[in-house]
């Protein structure tokens, strides 16, 4: 009798510490104890200027809210490719859950992300895109579309003999090429007024540099087309300080405050917003869904809105431009 209590108080404990070891699990699984580990690698870190503080803020609250471990290892420039490859390399050694990254380069990275790829790292593109490498998910705006937008609206102020200037972000990058691609097919029959296209690096006073030495070329220049905030604003400045705005109309893509001001004053004619905070926050969500097994879309386009002065304090559009003002 004394045999089979003993036995039977063994079978009680053994049940009582799986049953509790199974209750740790579970606890554990909903309590998000468990954390993903992420590494972004943006194009840049660059406090002066909005879309990459804006899209930067939106993957740090997506982590938080959801409980992931988050790295950004970001290049001081976002025209330094190299520097932007010897960081994939770093968060390859760190091997995480999950790479995110918007690359500097349309090709310069694919070897290393194939290498990602094979270690079990899965790989998320987000604001741009390689030409071979194949992720797991693409967060973006449709570039493409933000370019039509802004071509059909420059076609407005453009007339038959109007001569065009496109300054550019970086040469090579998908971003930069999609977007004049799609303001070169709004622009329709006035596509051939385009008379150079230049690229900034993304540095506002190279921008700011091309643009006077446009103005100067080509006297009947009617309209400076920027691809991104620094190409854009850069420009604006130019012809801002040559007195040039109501015979030379600057539009862009991206929003700062200072593109803002400069559509007050009548330099910006209108501009193409992307949802930068939208975009950051999506990538780091969506990852952390198909860690988990969900079911995710493979490409997200996180949108974009034209800007005009007739539209610009509108409620949406307010809250694109002014992301950090309003609650």
């Amino acid at each position: 009798m004394k045999k089979n209590k003993k036995w039977i108080m063994l079978v009680v404990i053994l049940l009582t510490v799986a049953a509790v070891g199974i209750w740790s699990c579970f606890f554990q699984q909903n309590s998000g104890e468990k954390k993903w580990s992420l590494i972004y690698i943006p194009k840049t870190e660059d406090g002066t200027n909005d879309f990459w503080t804006s899209l930067l803020a939106g993957t740090r609250n997506a982590a938080r809210e959801y409980n992931a471990e988050l790295e950004i290892l970001a290049p001081g420039r976002e025209q330094d490719v190299e520097r932007q490859i010897e960081l994939l390399g770093e968060a390859i050694e760190k091997k995480p859950d999950a790479i995110l990254i918007s690359p500097s380069s349309f090709d310069a990275c694919d070897a290393l992300l194939e290498e990602a790829r094979k270690k079990g790292i899965r790989i998320i593109f987000i604001d741009s895109y390689t030409e071979n490498a194949v992720p797991d998910l693409t967060v973006a705006t449709d570039n493409l579309e933000a370019g039509r937008k802004l071509g059909e609206f420059a076609g407005t102020f453009v007339k038959e003999d109007s001569q065009i200037a496109i300054i550019s972000h970086v040469k090579g990058v998908s971003t930069a090429m999609e977007r004049e691609q799609g303001f070169r097919e709004g622009l329709g029959e006035l596509e051939g007024n385009v008379r150079e296209v230049l690229y900034c690096d993304s540095l506002f006073d190279k921008s700011y540099k091309l643009a006077k030495e446009l103005m100067e070329k080509y006297p009947k220049l009617t309209m400076i087309a920027g691809m991104n905030e620094y190409s854009a604003v850069g420009a604006a400045r130019a012809v801002r300080d040559a007195g040039a705005e109501d015979r030379i109309a600057v539009v862009g893509v991206d929003s700062s405050q200072e593109a803002v001001q400069l559509m007050e004053k009548g330099v910006y004619r209108g501009f193409v917003v992307q949802n930068a905070f939208k975009m950051g926050y999506i990538g780091v969500r969506e990852t952390l869904r198909m860690l988990n097994g969900e079911k995710t879309e493979k490409n997200i386009d996180s949108g974009c809105e034209l800007v005009v002065p007739e539209n610009m304090y509108d409620s949406e559009i307010e809250k694109l431009i002014f992301p950090f003002n309003l609650k």
